[in-house]
């Protein structure tokens, strides 16, 4: 049989975090960790395994002066 494609659960906080990463403003570490209650290590290795290697979603970062390092979801070209 044929493995089942990753679905996702809305409500959970893998769901903010794609949310928050999807805005066009993205969203730092710390803001990340605030709005889920994880570590930094956490929320990285959420970032690179769950959105990276299971639902196949690029995740870019970029430094920008008035906020640091910010991370967002690298949207598909139309």
């Amino acid at each position: 049989p044929e493995p089942k494609s990753p679905t996702q659960r809305a409500g959970t906080k893998q769901a903010m975090l794609i949310a928050m990463l999807q805005a066009p403003t993205g969203a730092t570490m710390e803001e990340i960790v605030a709005a889920t209650g994880w570590q930094v290590h956490s929320a990285r290795g959420a970032m690179s395994g769950a959105l990276g290697k299971k639902l196949g979603l690029v995740v870019t970062s970029a430094k920008e002066a008035d906020r640091g390092r910010v991370y967002r979801i690298e949207q598909p070209a139309p």
